[in-house]
């Protein structure tokens, strides 16, 4: 698919919270300057970014989801990438589940699990 920079991505479960992942992991994906945009319920601004409420509300889907979330949260934001026809999900550590990793394959998507996408792309 490319340069990995110049993908859409969107983080699932971005937190205005320091401690959490979520924070983390979209703080270090805008300073690396990675196409990204934050997703999360709750909307509002992170980082001096919009926080968008789902991924519905993007202007176009995103190429890579990455999920910061419960393994609950992450089987329903798979049927919300399917609706959309993501490609790729990558599901972080504690946030995947075999329902949802069943569900995504079913879909066609590209499914990365029990590796941190971080870790795996050196920005950490």
């Amino acid at each position: 698919m490319g340069n990995i920079k110049e993908q859409g991505i969107a983080v699932i479960g971005v937190s205005s919270r320091e401690e959490k992942f979520g924070f983390k992991i979209f703080r270090d994906l805008v300073n690396a300057n990675f196409n990204v945009w934050g997703v999360h319920p709750a909307g509002g601004e992170i980082l001096g970014r919009k926080i968008y409420r789902n991924l519905k509300e993007l202007d176009k889907p995103p190429d890579l989801v990455i999920t910061v979330v419960s393994p609950k949260i992450t089987e329903n934001i798979v049927e919300e990438c399917g609706e959309l026809g993501v490609k790729e999900i990558w599901m972080q550590p504690g946030s995947e589940s075999d329902e949802a990793i069943k569900k995504a394959k079913g879909y066609g998507m590209s499914v990365v699990h029990n590796a941190c996408f971080m870790v795996q792309n050196g920005i950490w």
